[in-house]
């Protein structure tokens, strides 16, 4: 019988263990939810984070008591299912490679699971789901929407040809900070434009340490990374991204004019991330796993911080 990790057990290796998805859906279905790593639920919620950081900012910028409620469910719903599109095009132009990495062969596309018609078609209905929740907002913020598919097109394939992929998918996942703000003032402002340039930090760092899990894999392969870049300077390298992400979140929140509890969430969350940098090891794939997990954490803080400001400042 094979390990819940080897590709007949249907599991894929650093999947969650336990989940919904391995338990209670459909068979048929269950590679369809790999593809979208339902199972791994880390993805949305980072790449949802920003958009609601960028809401809350814009709440306390307005005045009003709170982000938009709507607002953020449609962030929820967009970010699910964006994740899991990007998670399925990148899978598709991936699938050679990761058919040669321990972690990723027993993904759907590399362990035979489904074809590559079957996981398109599946990319292209999440793709429209995404479409759906993006034109519930304003003009100006379908245009900002529309705009990040192009760093979200070619970040496959820039592991194999630059050093740092990282900061690609930092333009990427770092979007939603861009889309909170401007779906409430229909523009781009300087504390949304301060709030993206710290989000690609905080990107490129948590991203490095998810690299560390297949160093050894990706030095064999030749896949690039900024873990393999860094080497022994990790440490110091994602102390610096980190760094540069809560430097840059100061004029973001000075310009939205934050008040006592948006600081306090800011403080907090730079706390967790300097405690990531101190627990982090180069060659310890288990805890490097953990720590990337734990920025679901730290960003929850943040939001918390800038959803309680805006509240308290709304309210008086």
């Amino acid at each position: 019988m094979p390990s819940p990790s080897e590709p007949g057990s249907g599991r894929v290796a650093d999947a969650v263990a336990g989940h919904w998805a391995d338990r209670l859906a459909p068979a048929a279905a269950r590679p369809y939810l790999r593809l979208a790593r339902i199972e791994r639920p880390i993805g949305w919620w980072l790449l949802l984070l920003p958009c609601w950081w960028s809401a809350a900012l814009a709440a306390v910028a307005a005045g009003t008591p709170g982000p938009h409620p709507g607002h953020l469910v449609l962030f929820l719903i967009g970010a699910v299912a964006m994740r899991g599109a990007g998670s399925t095009y990148n899978d598709i132009a991936d699938r050679r490679l990761d058919a040669q990495v321990e972690r990723t062969r027993s993904r759907p596309l590399p362990s035979g699971q489904v074809t590559t018609k079957q996981a398109a078609a599946f990319l292209v209905a999440q793709a429209l789901v995404g479409l759906a929740v993006l034109l519930q907002f304003n003009a100006a913020a379908i245009l900002v929407g529309m705009l990040s598919l192009a760093p979200v097109a070619i970040y496959p394939f820039m592991k194999r040809v630059m050093p740092m992929p990282q900061a690609v998918l930092g333009l990427a996942f770092s979007w939603g900070a861009l889309m909170g703000w401007v779906a409430v003032f229909g523009r781009l402002d300087p504390p949304a434009l301060w709030l993206y340039a710290g989000t690609i930090c905080w990107v490129v760092g948590y991203d490095t340490i998810y690299a560390v899990q297949d160093i050894e894999d990706d030095e064999i392969v030749g896949i690039h990374s900024s873990a393999r870049l860094f080497g022994a300077r990790l440490r110091l390298a994602v102390g610096l991204c980190y760094a540069g992400t809560a430097a840059l979140f100061v004029p973001a929140l000075l310009g939205a004019g934050a008040g006592p509890l948006g600081w306090l969430g800011l403080a907090l969350f730079a706390g967790h991330l300097a405690g990531q940098v101190m627990r982090l090891s180069e060659r310890d794939g288990a805890r490097a796993l953990a720590l990337f997990r734990s920025n679901r954490n730290a960003g929850l803080v943040l939001f918390a911080g800038l959803a309680a400001d805006a509240l308290w400042q709304g309210l008086h």
